[in-house]
């Protein structure tokens, strides 16, 4: 009971309104359950043999294109720490990356299919950066609107002190 309860108060700042054992329920029993539909149908039209197969290559497939750019994502967060930046937005790639492996091999066409969407870069950034902004943790710099911009105009340069004697 105090599991429950536990639970409950956690869940609560989560989602108002949502039951987490209910959410617990939609993901480990719900989800399995409209994969093997879509298995059964698919395999069903096109045979079980080559419904396996397809399972299997889109894994082998994900799992390959997931390395690539977890590569490349590596590669953006050690040139941005070289510059002395923080790799924010880099680091949360990677975990969304990691969890698109996870839904990549995953048996399952769904899970695919929302694997390989989070899979192109520009919507992954696009997603991250509208979430980060719905969550008020970043925000848009540049000059509020109708401001005039020539006001906000910052210009670098470097400059040196010339004593005439």
């Amino acid at each position: 009971m105090e599991l429950l309860c536990l639970v409950q108060r956690l869940g609560a700042g989560y989602a108002p309104g949502m039951n987490p054992i209910f959410l617990f329920l939609l993901l480990f029993v719900g989800i399995p359950l409209i994969e093997l539909y879509f298995l059964i149908q698919v395999g069903s039209e096109i045979g079980a043999f080559s419904t396996i197969f397809l399972t299997i290559f889109t894994a082998l497939l994900g799992g390959w294109m997931v390395r690539a750019q977890g590569f490349s994502t590596l590669m953006r967060v050690r040139e941005a720490m070289e510059r002395g930046e923080t790799p924010a937005i880099e680091m949360m790639e990677g975990a969304v990356l990691l969890v698109c492996g996870i839904l990549l091999l995953l048996p399952g066409f769904i899970t695919d299919a929302v694997g390989f969407v989070f899979l192109i870069p520009p919507f992954r950034r696009w997603l991250l950066t509208a979430g980060l902004r719905g969550a008020g943790v970043m925000h848009t710099v540049g000059p509020k609107p109708g401001s005039n911009s020539s006001q906000n105009r910052v210009i670098e340069g470097e400059y040196s002190r010339e004593d005439k004697d």
